[in-house]
């Protein structure tokens, strides 16, 4: 297996990361473009939040389906054939002037955007030591933020430079597609792939969903993107409205406070080895609650001071639930990690219904209670796992 430092280590570890970067990029530029959206296709900000919901749906709905063909069919083809497919949409969905067949368009590429993430983990657990892997999953949700990041911004500027949102689409969506030879290049073959028995998916996929080690981690995953990732679009709506009345490229430098993410998964590794798993997951959580009180005081400077918290926070905790599941499944990993994803994902998409209602009764304070219930109820998960936790420590 791949040692940590090692030659090949880095190049897997690299060309992972640069993928997941373009997934993230590709899924995420559309963020800061909601309000730009909603004026200029005369829709709503719920109707044009779906923009983004429907991509991560169609997310969601792929891990399964990828993470199975994944596990007949090998990683790498999946991986690259997925990553190329999105990216060619997203080139389509520049040319596109119209509301409904631009959701289309958003959820198939989410679809095809789940290849990489429902594989990427089970690629790491198969081909890399333990040691190896610890280190490498840390880069890689960095990796994540980083993307999230750079579409984010990226985004923004592209669409206030080119004067309207679909410029973004077009400009990054053909530097995708330079960047993606270089993961074709660099990726590593699979050595230690071996294809699972046709007909366990579903006895698979029950046993997971039954196993009281992952349960609780798949409903940590998906209520914490919840409420974290909706919160950005609710923070844009509020701040490009007046009297505060944002530009999208300053919407766009706002996700510069996801580098605070990057930091808490660059470090998540030292962390989990210092202190254990559910110790550090259930920290994160507290310190995401904690970092939600700033939406008290609607301002700008305190409105970032808690997207640098609660990014800190909650990319702490996704690196510490996706430890716990590169560490607790044997068999079916590209399944067990897929699933994880799927209600990661689906947290996202109906995160955006779930905080409306907080929005339309106290805005930015709503939201802000809104998030604490779901904190609360990820608190006691974790502490079950750590009352109930075995072999994970």
């Amino acid at each position: 297996m791949i040692e940590l430092k090692t030659k090949l280590w880095w190049r897997a570890t690299l060309a992972l990361g640069l993928g997941s970067m373009l997934v993230f990029i590709n899924l995420y530029m559309a963020q800061p473009l909601l309000p730009l959206m909603a004026n200029s296709m005369a829709v709503s900000p719920l109707s044009a939040s779906w923009v983004l919901s429907i991509a991560t749906l169609g997310l969601a709905l792929g891990l399964l389906f990828w993470a199975r063909v994944a596990d007949s069919w090998g990683r790498r083809p999946v991986m690259l054939g997925c990553l190329l497919a999105s990216i060619i949409l997203s080139l389509l969905i520049s040319q596109l002037t119209h509301f409904t067949p631009l959701l289309v368009a958003r959820g198939i590429q989410g679809f095809f955007l789940a290849g990489l993430p429902a594989t990427a983990i089970a690629y790491m657990s198969e081909e890399l030591t333990p040691k190896a892997l610890v280190t490498s999953i840390g880069i890689y949700i960095a990796a994540n933020s980083l993307g999230g990041i750079a579409g984010r911004v990226l985004g923004g500027l592209v669409a206030q430079w080119g004067g309207h949102w679909q410029s973004p689409f077009l400009v990054l969506g053909m530097v995708s597609a330079l960047l993606w030879l270089g993961v074709l290049k660099w990726l590593p073959a699979s050595q230690y792939f071996y294809a699972s028995e046709k007909g366990q998916g579903v006895s698979a996929l029950l046993q997971h969903l039954k196993n009281p080690q992952l349960w609780p981690i798949y409903l940590i995953g998906g209520l914490n993107f919840m409420v974290f990732l909706n919160q950005y679009s609710y923070v844009a709506f509020y701040l490009s409205a007046p009297p505060i009345q944002l530009a999208s490229s300053a919407l766009g430098l706002l996700f510069l406070t996801y580098l605070t993410g990057t930091l808490a998964s660059s470090v998540s590794g030292w962390l989990i080895t210092r202190f254990g798993l559910c110790q550090t997951l259930l920290a994160a959580i507290a310190l995401f609650a904690m970092g939600n009180l700033g939406l008290l005081r609607p301002t700008l400077p305190f409105i970032l001071v808690t997207l640098l918290i609660d990014s800190f926070a909650f990319f702490l905790a996704h690196a510490c639930a996706s430890s716990w599941i590169g560490r607790s499944v044997n068999e079916h990993r590209a399944l067990a990690s897929a699933l994880y994803l799927v209600f990661y994902y689906l947290g996202a998409s109906l995160g955006g219904l779930y905080l409306y209602p907080f929005w339309n009764w106290l805005g930015l304070t709503g939201v802000m209670l809104g998030s604490l219930l779901i904190l609360i109820i990820t608190a006691g998960l974790t502490l079950r796992l750590l009352v109930n936790q075995r072999t994970v420590v």
